[in-house]
């Protein structure tokens, strides 16, 4: 069964990832506070990406993954930018072993 991976921006910048297999449906939810909690009080919300997928299942799998991610590497998605997504998930810590000198 298909499906969508989607991108929501809330009305304060943050960004909310869910799938669902009927997208038009799931952002009138969002929008009258019956989607998810996390969106209910960060009302209005605007769809900012969507990807479909041919199975649902391959939709929830990137929907985890992506739920992960910091907010520049969502605008990168969002943006079409995914050339940025190597340099973005590099990891920052002083303690990494690429940043010893």
């Amino acid at each position: 069964m298909p499906g969508y991976l989607y991108i929501l921006q809330c009305s304060d910048g943050t960004y909310y990832t869910g799938s669902t297999r009927d997208l038009v449906k799931r952002l009138i939810e969002h929008q009258s506070r019956k989607g998810a909690n996390y969106t209910k009080t960060r009302l209005p919300v605007h769809l900012v990406f969507q990807e479909y997928f041919l199975n649902i299942e391959d939709a929830y799998y990137y929907e985890q993954k992506i739920k992960k991610w910091s907010h520049d590497k969502k605008q990168a998605v969002i943006n079409d930018n995914w050339e940025l997504l190597p340099r973005l998930s590099e990891c920052k810590n002083d303690s990494h072993f690429k940043n010893k000198k």
